[in-house]
């Protein structure tokens, strides 16, 4: 999610522009999957996924204040991992970090438009959710962007509609059955291909919602985006993560607990749209309206900002020879064009295969092993200001929570995994054994 915001930004801009792409589509549907792996333990698996996601951020914040991303637009921190993991540790274990990150990425779009379908149009949220993804894909293609004023407006407007859903839930009648307009997870959630993740009981149940929860974290990268941005950047992002983060965590405790008190520890499960049943519940059914208004912008927001970082990392890569070149040539917009559809038409794949409760699953997996690769580079950053226990339990929480995610989620992702690497290993082998009248000269010199 690029910015018209130059040189002008303070805490609170960044803040806000944190609090934005985390409060996206997953504090909309993540709770259903993981209320149904945790019961009533649902608030502790939030903490522990805010615990997760903190140590996550820290690192992301070193290795953009070290210089491991360049550059003064989203995809700087969008790439920090796998250019660090490139530079740092090695180049093979840096395209392994981009593959991850794309295949994150993939699954996190579907996700986004498997909650925009489910929340607009209910009764057939597949076409719906397709049909985002390709308006977005144009947006992104044209240059559309956010800008600081749109996030403001947006984070306000998605906590508003928060504080609606928490004010019914917990003065609401309490877990009654009554008709609701949401539909449940057990039908809509499911892709052809890909069945609902099943989670396990007991402690593991709860170390599995807390993976699950972690997809609904995942934009707090945007916090540590903004380097070249930003007045004092070392102290600014400093202030602003625990800010961002805190505020995000106490939102998503308090939707939690509504939610348990509102709709009962066995229904939230179960259903698809969970915000949405929760008023409808509460007897507020017109409140429905402006849930499912809040929650569409929320995903479109999310969707228009994975996809630009899907587009931006693939044509990191194609520049760095990991994929092929030409995803790395922009168009008249300045846009990768070619990127950016083979972004959307993955989306769209992932999203008719799985749905959007299995690429929740498939996202938090693949983004978990990402942010581990990301704290094993930080550790290798000298005079680096977090302490180092800090990216060290980091990579051994994020490594615990992918492997104890739902098996079949796991084993799909690893599949993914090393079909991407593999791919990424071909391309550069490729580029290594290119004749050197082949080798493309940078711009620069083209002109000179």
């Amino acid at each position: 999610m690029a910015t018209t915001l130059g040189r002008r930004l303070g805490v609170a801009d960044v803040v806000v522009l944190g609090l934005v792409a985390m409060l996206g589509s997953g504090v909309f549907v993540v709770f259903a999957p993981a209320g149904a792996a945790a019961g009533p333990w649902l608030l502790l698996a939030v903490l522990l996924a805010a615990v997760v996601a903190g140590t996550c951020v820290l690192s992301t914040a070193e290795l953009v204040l070290a210089g491991g991303a360049r550059g003064p637009t989203f995809s700087a921190g969008y790439t920090a991992g796998y250019v660090a993991a490139r530079e740092r540790l090695h180049p093979v274990v840096g395209r392994l970090a981009g593959v991850t990150l794309l295949i994150g990425g993939v699954a996190s779009a579907a996700a986004a438009a498997g909650v925009f379908g489910a929340y607009v149009l209910p009764s057939n949220p597949l076409v719906a959710g397709i049909v985002v993804i390709v308006v977005a894909t144009v947006l992104n293609v044209v240059g559309v962007r956010t800008t600081a004023r749109s996030s403001w407006l947006l984070a306000g407007g998605t906590l508003a509609v928060l504080v609606v859903v928490v004010v019914v839930g917990l003065l609401g009648p309490g877990g009654e059955e009554t008709v609701s307009a949401s539909v449940t997870a057990a039908g809509e959630a499911r892709g052809v291909a890909v069945p609902v993740p099943q989670a396990s009981p007991g402690a593991l149940g709860v170390l599995s919602a807390a993976g699950l929860v972690f997809f609904a974290f995942v934009g707090f990268a945007n916090v540590a985006t903004y380097r070249e941005e930003v007045r004092t950047p070392a102290r600014t992002l400093r202030r602003a993560i625990p800010i961002a983060l805190g505020v995000c965590t106490l939102t998503y405790l308090a939707v939690a607990g509504a939610l348990l008190m509102g709709l009962g520890t066995d229904r939230v499960g179960e259903e698809h749209a969970p915000l949405v049943a929760l008023v409808d519940t509460g007897q507020a059914p017109a409140l429905g309206v402006l849930v499912r208004i809040g929650a569409a912008a929320a995903a479109g927001s999310t969707l228009l900002a994975v996809l630009v970082g899907i587009s931006r990392t693939a044509m990191e890569m194609g520049a760095r020879e990991d994929l092929p070149r030409s995803f790395a040539k922009v168009c008249g917009s300045g846009a990768p064009w070619r990127s950016d559809v083979l972004g959307a038409a993955l989306a769209i794949l992932v999203a008719v295969l799985a749905g959007p409760v299995a690429s929740i699953a498939l996202s938090a997996c693949a983004m978990l092993l990402h942010y581990a690769i990301v704290h094993a580079a930080t550790l290798r950053v000298p005079g680096r200001r977090t302490p180092a226990w800090v990216p060290a339990v980091g990579f051994v929480l994020c490594v615990g929570l992918a492997v104890l995610l739902p098996r079949t989620s796991v084993l799909i992702t690893v599949g993914a995994l090393l079909v991407g690497w593999g791919l990424a290993e071909l391309s550069a082998l490729r580029a290594r054994h290119r004749p050197p009248a082949q080798q493309e000269e940078p711009p620069g010199e083209r002109a000179a």
